[in-house]
């Protein structure tokens, strides 16, 4: 996949999805679909290094991917071309403007696809209407999907956030299209787990995402082209005095060798229990071990 990170004209006509895309979430998925299925058109994305709002300073709730898990799940989709703009460097120009100097400028955009709620244009006074009216008369076609309905509501970004933050995993799982997880390198810890008889890879939840409630998950690790179940904790780690948020996994079934310093993605299944201090950390491994039964019994009765 081809991604730009400027304003660099496409080398080939397109069919060009517009979005934030803070999750590409199923809704986004049907919006992005719409750019496949026509050899003659190179199937785009245009959206941004991170949610308008943070851009402008804001708080958009916490992101739900990195820029790498971004990029691969649009590969995965189909996308053949990738614009990753900072917001800031369009924000300034007109609906007209937008449609004129970027879309058939810059993308060659033939077709145009987004939300039913998008909006551009400088302050974003434009919305889906004013893009079908603006490249209708250039003779650009447009796909504006609505929202996409599970449980009767919409799904969105802010949902699957408030799903995340309260340990249901699998509910968010639904609407993503994919398990809710994160890709970060792997630390050096204090080496309790190793002690323990439960040696953890240790990660940190990029700063900028949205907190999981704190606890227990079944999870499943992907690591040296491999897939391994785990059981994480993210938390504070109350029976060492911890007081920093960390994500612990322990892999009840990996032999294989050391990954400090390897980027690993972990994905959260499902939440076994909330995080407690318990009396010992002696009793705090018999824990670990009942957990990574349940963790098992999980991923062995859900495979996917």
């Amino acid at each position: 996949m081809k991604i730009y990170e400027e304003l660099i004209p496409s080398e080939s006509a397109t069919a060009v999805a517009l979005g934030s895309f803070d999750g590409l979430h199923l809704g986004h998925k049907a919006v992005i679909s719409q750019t496949l299925g026509e050899p003659e058109l190179t199937p785009t994305v245009l959206t941004f290094t991170e949610n308008p709002l943070c851009d402008l300073g804001g708080n958009a709730g916490g992101e739900l991917m990195t820029r790498q898990q971004k990029i691969e799940v649009l590969e995965s989709f189909g996308v053949r071309q990738l614009y990753l703009l900072h917001f800031t460097s369009i924000m300034h120009l007109s609906a007209e403007q937008f449609v004129d100097e970027v879309l058939i400028h810059v993308c060659h955009a033939q077709k145009v696809c987004c939300g039913f709620n998008f909006t551009f244009g400088a302050g974003g006074h434009a919305g889906s209407d004013d893009l079908k009216r603006l490249c209708a008369a250039r003779n650009v076609r447009t796909a504006v999907m609505p929202a996409v309905m599970l449980g009767g509501k919409p799904i969105s970004s802010t949902r699957i956030r408030a799903l995340v933050a309260q340990g249901h995993m699998r509910s968010a799982e639904k609407l993503l299209g994919r398990p809710y997880g994160y890709l970060a390198k792997v630390e050096h810890g204090h080496q309790l787990g190793r002690r323990l008889g439960t040696p953890t890879l240790n990660q940190k939840i990029p700063p900028t995402f949205v907190l999981p409630r704190f606890g227990v998950y079944a999870s499943r690790v992907s690591l040296f082209g491999g897939s391994y179940c785990g059981v994480t904790n993210v938390g504070l780690r109350p029976t060492v005095g911890g007081r920093h948020v960390t994500a612990e996994t322990w892999l009840p079934d990996y032999n294989g060798p050391e990954f400090y310093g390897e980027t690993v993605r972990t994905d959260l299944l499902c939440f076994l229990r909330p995080e407690r201090k318990f009396s010992s950390v002696e009793a705090l491994g018999k824990q670990i071990q009942k957990d990574g039964l349940h963790a098992k019994k999980f991923l062995q009765s859900n495979r996917t």
